[in-house]
């Protein structure tokens, strides 16, 4: 079997480049898929092999990438706000980390998701927990995502050696250029490497104009240390990220900044047959939005500029060993949050108002979590349980407030709004060893997520949605109950000489799902408080966040055949169908049933790719979120890689070839009159654009 081939059946027809098989075998196929994006390597001597399977260069948020695997999808919120959707979960549900860390995004419109922290230029690869989570990473109520950072590794030899692993794109459909990575230096006994990126572009163009407030530029630099001593390992990462002016269509309020620190020290040793991990982090955001600076301003009465903070300390300690026939993992692990929000008119001091004052959420949790055969089965089993608390300080408001918002406050303030509880999460994964290249695979799983921030504390009615996007105006309820979880999936992997298929069922029956939910019974009739602030911000039916009872159910598959000679195909079909149990209708925001597939011509030093991406209508769409249903469309992209020599690589292509105009069912609604998109309408795919990418790897 060709060792590009082999690469490619373990992590996926979705992976962008691929290392030594030595090391794609490093992860189960049956625990992980992994995205390389860039190259890695496990130190600085190990040569690099850049498999020609590079995908269209859509900007610098990775989570266009994560969208081509099975059971991916991309929320289009702007673009360097993107949020990865996996089965139909998005958001806070996802266990989503940045080269290891868990922290609490700025934003409460989730400007910031997770993967706005994690450039295209740094990232190595992206590691998704296939299905679910194992608990050793972390709560969260479905899958999950690692993207881990490019470092210079440690050498095999006490001298010192050079390493760097950089890039350099260039789009045209926005005139966007984006550029980075690491530089840095290695023995067997230490390692040091600087990171660096900066991305910048204009407004995106479609095939009938241009889509306005679509500009961006974010700069991040920071270091990554480690060192080998006789008490054992020592590292450290320390990182800064400026994200200044970036526009967001679908929100009321554009990104003005977002500064924002992160640290990381960690430790390792064994112990015998015992191995030690500890961290500490902390993250710290601070973010500035405001809704006259990249669009139409308002009347001057009318301009808001919003500050929001957001710091998270946390802290984690495991131990593995040996035990019955297997390694058993247990561990503790901390993470504390704070929250505070102002929205202020720069025009009036006395007009100001925090609808989520000081909010402090923390969690302590531990877990045990044991691998091994069980019963001629590899056998995951796991147990976690965290207790959360959480409170909120008093609301605040400015003179020039009316007397709503005011009585509102007054009532919120004599709540009380401390509380705590106690979430369960069990996994049980089985698969069996190939056998004639087949390996079956099933997984039951409880899993229980606690409300967001934003969700139950939200006392003023305004468009604070938690990254939807969706127009509606929302309050919190701080009587919601956590989301509960039972999840069933079954499928197998095949792969021989020549093909790979890995076809994947699944339902997801959630209790006590949170969403919005009409504020009461009167739909339509003005007749409280929050109805009457709702209405004068421009929504008469407001949403209060509601439990309710879900069900997601789905099958993706990704698939591929290497033809005798240059020729090969790859696949990925997805589809999910998510509804409300206790009424008649449908989830928000379901990506639609979809199908990509890429014929590839290869030869031993660059290939050719033409590439389809076919997208059904979507009709399941949410009543009470007012969603709209979108059409069906189809896009052609063609791209080809080039291995100049051993660690050059360039890759260009188009996207969109045919220039087609489309609404991504998962884009928000444009609300920013500048461009050719109307108010109101559902922003539109990108449109024709060349894209140009160099690769340099030591």
């Amino acid at each position: 079997m060709k060792p590009q081939f082999l690469c490619r059946l373990i992590i996926s027809a979705a992976t962008i480049a691929c290392a030594l098989p030595a090391m794609a075998q490093s992860s189960d196929p049956a625990l992980e898929d992994v995205i390389i994006v860039t190259g890695m390597r496990t130190d600085i001597h190990t040569e690099m092999t850049i498999t020609p399977d590079s995908a269209p260069l859509q900007g610098g948020d990775i989570t266009y990438l994560t969208a081509r695997t099975p059971g991916g999808a991309r929320i289009g919120n702007g673009e360097l706000s993107g949020q990865m959707q996996y089965r139909g979960l998005f958001g806070e549900r996802l266990n989503l980390r940045v080269d290891g860390q868990s922290f609490a995004s700025g934003g409460p419109n989730l400007m910031d998701p997770v993967y706005h922290y994690a450039p295209a230029p740094l990232v190595s690869s992206v590691v998704i927990d296939r299905g679910v989570s194992p608990v050793s990473k972390g709560p969260g109520l479905g899958g999950g995502a690692d993207a881990r950072f490019k470092r210079v590794g440690y050498t095999g030899g006490a001298a010192t050696s050079l390493g760097y692993d950089v890039m350099l794109g260039a789009r045209s459909v926005n005139e966007s250029v984006s550029t980075g990575g690491v530089i840095g230096a290695a023995s067997d006994q230490w390692r040091f490497n600087l990171l660096g990126a900066y991305e910048e572009g204009g407004d995106t163009k479609f095939g009938d104009g241009v889509i306005g407030g679509t500009a961006f530029e974010r700069v991040v630099y920071g270091l990554s240390a480690g060192v080998k001593t006789t008490a054992g390992e020592f590292s450290l990462d320390l990182r800064r990220q400026n994200t200044d002016p970036t526009g967001n269509p679908p929100f009321p309020m554009d990104i003005q900044y977002f500064d924002t620190d992160f640290a990381r020290v960690g430790y390792q040793n064994d112990f015998g047959k015992i191995r030690l991990n500890a961290n500490i982090n902390y993250s710290d955001v601070a973010h500035l939005m405001d809704n006259f600076s990249l669009r139409p301003a308002p009347t001057p009465m009318g301009q808001r500029a919003t500050f929001a903070d957001a710091t998270t300390i946390g802290g984690a300690v495991s131990l593995a060993f040996p035990s019955f026939g297997g390694e058993m993992s247990v561990g503790i692990d901390t993470q504390e949050t704070d929250h505070d929000v102002i929205i202020t008119n720069p025009n009036n001091q006395a007009f100001f108002v925090t609808p989520f004052p000081d909010i402090d959420m923390s969690r302590f949790g531990g877990f045990g979590e044991w691998n091994g055969d069980l019963g001629g089965l590899n056998t995951q089993l796991g147990l976690r349980i965290d207790h959360h608390d959480f409170a909120s300080g008093d609301a605040a408001l400015g003179t020039a407030l009316p007397i709503g918002p005011r009585n509102l406050a007054m009532a919120f303030n004599a709540a009380d709004t401390d509380g705590g509880d106690t979430t369960f999460d069990g996994v049980v994964k089985l698969w069996t060893d190939a056998t004639n290249g087949l390996s079956w695979r099933a997984t039951l799983v409880h899993k229980e997520q606690m409300p967001g921030y934003i969700q139950r504390y939200g006392w003023l009615p305004i468009n604070a949605s938690g990254g939807l996007a969706d127009g509606n105006i929302y309050v919190g309820d701080l009587s919601l109950d956590k989301e509960t979880a039972w999840i069933a999936e079954a499928g197998f992997d095949y792969a021989s000489e020549r093909a790979y298929l890995r076809p994947t069922v699944y339902i997801r029956s959630i209790n006590n799902y949170i969403q919005g939910t009409p504020f009461d019974d009167s739909v339509g009739v003005i007749n409280s408080p929050v109805e009457m602030i709702a209405n004068m911000n421009g929504d008469p039916t407001p949403l209060r966040w509601g439990n309710v009872d879900a069900r997601l159910v789905g099958f993706d598959l990704d698939a591929g055949y290497d033809f005798e000679g240059p020729l090969r195909i790859d696949g990925v079909v997805n589809y999910v169908r998510g509804k409300r149990r206790d009424i008649n209708d449908n989830l928000y925001r379901i990506a639609p049933p979809n199908v990509m597939v890429g014929l590839t011509y290869e030869q031993s030093v660059w290939s050719a790719t033409i590439e389809g991406r076919a997208v059904a209508d979507q009709n399941k769409v949410s009543q009470t979120n007012s969603e709209r249903a979108t059409e069906g469309y189809f896009v052609f992209n063609a791209y080809g890689d080039w291995h100049i020599r051993d660690g050059v690589n360039l890759s260009a292509g188009v996207e969109n070839l045919f220039d087609e105009v489309y609404e991504d069912h998962l884009s928000g609604y444009n609300r920013n009159g500048f461009g050719d998109v109307p108010i109101g309408e559902r922003l539109p795919g990108t449109g024709r654009g060349v894209f140009l990418r160099l690769s340099l790897v030591r």
